[in-house]
C-alpha cells in the first residue's frame, strides 16, 4: 500500500474522533449538559489522539506517532473506566443523559478501545514506514486538509469551552453553571 493511503486512513481517523468531540459539544451546548472534570479529561485524551493522527498525516506514519495515539487512548480509557466504576455503585446516579442506551463515558471507553484496536492493526503494516518528508498543508488532499482544520478548530473550541465552564479555577465535580456567566 502506498504511504499516502495511510495518511488518508489517519485523516479519516481524525475526522471520526472529531465527530465524537462534536457530539460531546452538542450535548454541552444544545442539551445543556456541562461536562464534569473526568469528561474534560476524556476530551483531552481525544485531542491527544487527534494530534498523534495529525503527526501521521503531516509528517508521514511513524511508530512513535502510533505510540502517542495508543498511550493517549489508554489514558482516555482509564479515565472513562474510572467514571464508569464511579457510577455502578448502587445508589449512585449516572452523570448525564444516555445516548443509545449508554452514557457518554461508557461510549468514551468503547471508542478508546476501538482506537487502541485500530491503531494496533494499522501500525502493523510495515510498508508505511519509510523515510518520508513533511507535506505542506496546500499539498495535501482535501480529506487531510479537512481533518487538520477540524482538529485545530475542535481543539480551540474545547479550550474556550473549558475556560468558560471552569475559568482559572478547579472545575466543579457536578457543574451546574458556567463560571464565566455566574
Amino acid at each position: 500500500m502506498h504511504i499516502n493511503l495511510f495518511r488518508r486512513f489517519n485523516a479519516i481517523g481524525m475526522l471520526l474522533v472529531s465527530v465524537v468531540l462534536l457530539a460531546a459539544f452538542y450535548g454541552q451546548l444544545v442539551e445543556g449538559e456541562l461536562p464534569c472534570p473526568l469528561c474534560l479529561l476524556q476530551r483531552v485524551a481525544y485531542i491527544a489522539v487527534l494530534y498523534g493522527l495529525m503527526l501521521n498525516v503531516i509528517n508521514g506514519p511513524k511508530p512513535s506517532h502510533y505510540s502517542i495515539i495508543t498511550i493517549s487512548a489508554f489514558f482516555g480509557a482509564a479515565i472513562s473506566m474510572r467514571q464508569i466504576l464511579l457510577h455502578i455503585v448502587p445508589g449512585t446516579p449516572p452523570y448525564g443523559s444516555p445516548f443509545l442506551g449508554y452514557h457518554y463515558y461508557t461510549w468514551a471507553f468503547i471508542v478508546f478501545a476501538l482506537v487502541i484496536l485500530g491503531t494496533a492493526v494499522i501500525a502493523a503494516y510495515s510498508t508505511q514506514y519509510r523515510a518520508d518528508h513533511f507535506i505542506g498543508f496546500k499539498d495535501h488532499r482535501w480529506v487531510c486538509k479537512l481533518a487538520i482544520v477540524m482538529a485545530l478548530g475542535i481543539t480551540a473550541a474545547n479550550a474556550v469551552l473549558a475556560f468558560v465552564e471552569c475559568g482559572p479555577l478547579v472545575c466543579a465535580d457536578n457543574p451546574v453553571s458556567y463560571w464565566l456567566f455566574s
